[in-house]
């Protein structure tokens, strides 16, 4: 008899065991894959490793402007390839390492719920059954694959791939059609662009970067198609076929050669086969119905990250995670989602949280915007020859504090928390004007943008 069973070693999995193995409860982690999930072993930290060689190559191929004269730069993706595994492999290693510390039992096959006892849920791994007092779901997301003719077919021959396939890809691609221009579809069109691939993004919105400020949007896709993406929005993919990519525009049907087809345009919950039925857990549009303590509609079973669909970040489900454990340990928590960070790692990077500019005007908020060049900081004019990233701040004018904060430029990914923070906390325009900021850096245009901002609201 287990307390806790957590079903599914993602982010939200594998630090939720990890906690309550702490706080002494007796836990169980079941996995079907490699502890880490997507995140850990096919998303965030591969993709990472991958953008870091690239920023390097660039900054080298790049260099003559400012005085570093470098000829024939070029990726060696096989090499890349070897140390994204080998990065993998340490932060596995050292996830494995502080669960065991924790007290944690691992499983690593695939589970599903059998039902409830007096004694409590039953959870079948093949043959094994195992009984916890409490569950966990962290199963995860899994990636959307749209009814376009032709796209089974392609990934079912290898013509198309989702990340995971790609990032174990073994050679670079002449050239790479990526449907969805989103954070993953971006990112891995920067690499590969920088890999030495011809890439095309087919986009349906009018917009790249998914929810992104529409102000930072236009400057990443200018950024983008400065480095040689040919970026197409507005586009709806019709069919894909052999070497080929069918889409409709404004002007009618049109199609893109290519020798590889990158799916990403979003992931949905992973909830089939793991027996939610079987003990009455609601779902809503796919995804496990919570509430703010991670509660589900049944007692003692609470869900986190991807699968409950609120938040599909990872650094959402590490807090998920935290807040359902200290739940179950009878500490007061809620979890609260309006100063989550979303970031793009391309280059330049994105980083927003809060409100954005339509998102307060949908919600009809009084609100006051400032949006200033990056070059009001003197350490971005240092590194970035002309750069033309922005930063853009969101206040509210009856409580006169920041709803929102929105950037595009080197550092973007490291300084967002700290408006993050400002957000979270509520915290006035007054107070955060005494706050002071190491000279030079870039995150004194946080700064800037509250000393204009307060002038106005």
């Amino acid at each position: 008899m287990h307390d806790l069973i957590v079903i599914g070693g993602g982010p939200a999995g594998y630090r939720a065991a990890e906690m309550a193995g702490v706080k002494g409860l007796k836990t169980l982690l079941i996995e079907k894959g490699e502890v880490g999930g997507v995140c850990l072993n096919e998303g965030c930290i591969p993709t990472k490793t991958y953008l870091y060689s690239a920023k390097l190559r660039d900054n080298a191929a790049n260099g003559k402007k400012y005085g570093i004269a470098v000829e024939g730069v070029q990726l060696d993706h096989p090499t890349i390839l070897m140390r994204k595994n080998k990065v993998v492999k340490t932060l596995v290693g050292g996830v494995k390492r502080q669960l065991k510390q924790a007290g944690v039992e691992m499983v690593l096959k695939e589970a599903s719920i059998a039902g409830r006892t007096a004694e409590g849920f039953e959870i079948r791994c093949n043959d094994t059954l195992y009984t916890g007092k409490r569950l966990l779901i962290a199963t995860g997301s899994v990636p959307v694959i749209p009814p376009i003719p032709g796209l089974k077919e392609a990934l079912k021959d290898g013509i198309a791939v989702t990340n995971r396939e790609l990032l174990d890809a073994k050679t670079v691609p002449k050239r790479l059609t990526v449907i969805g221009g989103g954070v993953i579809g971006l990112e891995m069109a920067g690499y590969f662009s920088s890999a030495g691939s011809k890439v095309t993004v087919i986009e349906m919105l009018d917009h790249i970067g998914g929810n992104i400020d529409t102000d930072i949007a236009k400057i990443l896709q200018k950024n983008l198609e400065k480095k040689g993406i040919r970026i197409l929005t507005g586009c709806k993919v019709t069919a894909v076929k052999q070497n080929r990519v069918v889409y409709e525009d404004a002007s009618g049907k049109n199609e893109t050669e290519c020798d590889l087809v990158l799916l990403s345009v979003g992931r949905r919950a992973a909830t089939e086969g793991i027996g939610l039925e079987n003990v009455g857990v609601q779902l809503e549009n796919g995804a496990v119905k919570t509430d703010e303590k991670m509660k589900t509609n049944i007692p003692e079973i609470y869900a986190a990250g991807d699968v409950n669909g609120r938040s599909m970040l990872a650094h959402t489900a590490y807090r998920e995670a935290e807040v359902a454990v200290n739940n179950m340990a009878g500490e007061t928590d809620a979890m609260r989602y309006n100063a989550i960070p979303n970031v793009i790692y391309t280059a330049p990077e994105v980083a927003g949280a809060g409100e954005t500019e339509a998102s307060a005007k949908d919600k009809g908020l009084d609100f006051t915007v400032k949006k200033i060049s990056m070059r009001f900081a003197g350490r971005y004019v240092a590194e970035n020859e002309g750069g033309d990233g922005i930063a853009k701040i969101i206040a509210d004018n009856r409580n006169k504090r920041v709803i929102g904060f929105h950037m595009i430029g080197g550092y973007a990914s490291e300084i967002i928390y700290g408006t993050c923070m400002m957000i979270d906390r509520e915290m006035p325009l007054k107070q955060l004007e005494k706050i002071v900021f190491p000279h030079p850096t870039v995150s004194e245009i946080v700064k800037e943008n509250i000393f204009q901002i307060s002038e106005s609201v």
